[in-house]
Parts: C-alpha cells; structure tokens; sequence
C-alpha cells in the first residue's frame, strides 16, 4: 500500500573549511622572503679588508727574440730620418682682409741629403700654398717646394734646418728585391706621428695610376699597413734602407686591406735628383707632337699617329713623316709609331714610359708603319 507522504529530507552536510593550501602559500612566500634576505645580508657585508696591499710582482721577462731586437734597433735608427709634413692653404679673410694660413692636411716624408731635401709624395703637397715639416725631435721647420714629378707621384721640399739635425735615410736598390722579404713602413697615419708597421714584399712589378693619370711601373706591393698620413714615408728592407716610397693602398672599401703599394727606390733615386737640379724632370723626347689617344683609338691605329714634327729634332733628322693635307685639302695620316726599342707603344703613356730610361743624347730604334708597310729608323732624343 502506497504512502502519501514524501521522502524524509537528508540531513544537512558541515560546511568544513580548506586551510591547507593557503598554509602552504604563506609558508612557501616567507621562506622565499628569508632567503632574499640572507642573500642580500651576505652581498652588502663588509668583507675582511687587509691593511696593506702590495702589487704583484713582476715576473721578469728575459731578453727580447733576436728578432724583436733586430726591429727596435730598426726602428731606432731609421725614425730620426722620417718627417711629418702639414700643407696648408691661404685664405683671405672677408671681414679683416687678412691672409690666413688654413691646415690642408698631413703626410709623410723622408730626409734626402744634409742640405734639408725632404722625399714625399706629390699627392701630398697637391694643390696646397705652403707646408711645415716636424722633424724626430719635434722641431718645426717651413718647407719651401723644389720641384715635382706629377706622373711619379714625387715631390721634394726643401727645410733651413742644421746640418746636424739632419738624418738622410740610406738608399738601396730595386733590382735585388724578392717577394717575401720583410718590410718597414714608418710614417704619421692619422697625425700620429713616428708609427711603424711590418710586413712582408707581397708581390714586385705592378703597375699603378699615378695621379697625373700616367702608369707609375715595376711597383712593390706589401702588406705593411699602409694608411692615410703613411703616404711619403718610406718602405724599408731589414737593412734598414730605402726600398720604395709608401704611396697608395687597395681598397674597394676605403678601409685598409693588406695591400699598399710603394714607387720602388730605383724610381726614386733617379727622379729627385732631376728635380733638385731642375724642379721637373728633364725627359728626352723624339722631336714630334703626337694625336691624343682617343683619336687614335676613333681612327683604331695599333700605335701612336705623328701629327707634327719639330723641325730639326731627332724624329726630323730621321725623316718621321707627320700628318698633313693634300693639294685638294685631303688629310694625309703621318707615321704611325708601333714601338719603341721592341717595347709596344700604342698610348701616350706607352711612350713616356718607353723613353724613361734613356737620356737626351741617346739614340732608340723607332719602329713605325708609313701607308700600312713596317719601317726602322735610329732616332736621337731630345730634351723637352
């Protein structure tokens, strides 16, 4: 029988109250808190500081590497021949109408002889009104300029210093160099004065633009570090003497890249007596005036087109035909010279190259072409 009444109601459960968890926060929080504490208790305390406290001792170092003696020995007796060289320019003054000497830039050089010479490089002194030159002991001299050979990248100056203040730098030769011998650069990169570097002959016999745009050849390349201020300084042997005239680096990025290149000393040692003598080089010459390269090249000629020749030179005596007009006002082309003394002449540059080791009284075979046929005639130069 069914019951009308409904199910009894459970009864209710203890509310109980979860305090674990939070205990274990708050324990873990002030452990973490003492912890932070006690590290930073450690960190700031004092430490235990000595009375006094000595340096240490040197340990001795022992005699240099034969090598290394051999370079200071180097460099000590060839810096007093190295220059520092300040050009400047001259300026006047738009409010006073004063002349004002402005600095242009630095470079290097080197003592050529007891009479004050000073060896740098032409770019150096470029464009420049005056220039200082500082000696090893610091003493500043105005330089008067000498002369200048623009397609070899030389220049010499000339200082009123004493005698004996005057160290000239030792020369050697061109002809006895061998790559992977060592070399000395000194110089003032950057304005700082009396630096050395040291390399080895990388390669011999490159050729290089001088700045009048003429090939300077038989170039040394080293990996001296060679940097702007080193320009005019110069490229010694182990020796101690003057191998070649630091002069340019190689440098897709403007930055220095182990590869600088020095105007070698046989170059030198003939140049810079032509320009104290004569404050140029006297070159020989073969008597003619020659078409501009580009004409030449416009007219595809395999060598050098004679437009005039000067009456009573060498090529004149050798009977050089120049260009000229024919009756009816037609361009008759001249001679064409091909080489000189077997060596190719197709530029200009070709053929100042090709005469650079001769001197006016000499005699060079020219070889030439006259209507397409080949021909040899013995020419004597000329001074220019």
């Amino acid at each position: 029988m069914s019951s009308n009444y409904p199910p009894p109601t459970p009864p209710p459960r203890p509310h109980i109250v979860r305090v674990v968890p939070v205990v274990h926060y708050l324990l873990l929080i002030m452990l973490s808190a003492l912890v932070v504490l006690l590290a930073w208790r450690n960190w700031s305390a004092a430490p235990t500081r000595p009375a006094v406290v000595e340096p240490r001792a040197v340990t001795p170092r022992g005699d240099l590497a034969e090598e290394e003696l051999a370079v200071t020995r180097l460099f000590r007796a060839a810096s007093p021949s190295v220059v520092h060289i300040t050009t400047h320019s001259l300026r006047r003054d738009q409010f006073s109408m004063r002349v004002l000497e402005i600095p242009e830039g630095t470079g290097s050089g080197f003592v050529w002889d007891k009479q004050g010479h000073i060896v740098t490089n032409y770019h150096v002194i470029r464009g420049a009104d005056g220039a200082s030159v500082a000696l090893n002991d610091h003493s500043t001299w105005q330089a008067s300029l000498v002369g200048v050979a623009p397609d070899k990248d030389l220049a010499v100056l000339k200082i009123d210093a004493p005698a004996d203040r005057l160290v000239p730098t030792p020369i050697g030769g061109s002809a006895e160099l061998q790559v992977g011998q060592k070399t000395f650069a000194i110089g003032n990169p950057f304005g700082l004065d009396q630096t050395l570097t040291t390399g080895v002959i990388s390669a011999l016999g490159r050729t290089i633009d001088s700045v009048a745009g003429v090939p300077i050849e038989d170039v040394i390349q080293t990996d001296a570090a060679i940097n702007p201020g080193n320009s005019g300084g110069p490229l010694l042997d182990s020796a101690g003497r003057l191998i070649g005239v630091n002069t340019a680096i190689y440098s897709p990025s403007g930055a220095y890249a182990g590869i600088g290149f020095a105007i070698p000393v046989d170059t030198v040692n003939w140049v810079v007596p032509e320009l104290i003598a004569n404050g140029k080089i006297v070159r020989p010459g073969l008597g003619v005036a020659i078409a501009p390269d580009q004409l030449t090249r416009e007219l595809d000629l395999p060598g050098i087109l004679v437009m005039r020749v000067v009456e009573g030179g060498g090529a004149d005596r050798a009977g050089l035909r120049p260009t000229s007009r024919d009756a009816q006002g037609r361009v008759k082309l001249g001679d064409v010279i091909v080489a000189i003394d077997d060596r190719q002449t197709k530029t200009s540059a070709d053929l100042l190259l090709a005469l650079d080791n001769h001197k006016a009284g000499e005699q060079v075979t020219v070889k030439f072409l006259r209507d397409s046929e080949p021909m040899t005639v013995q020419v004597t130069l000329n001074p220019l």
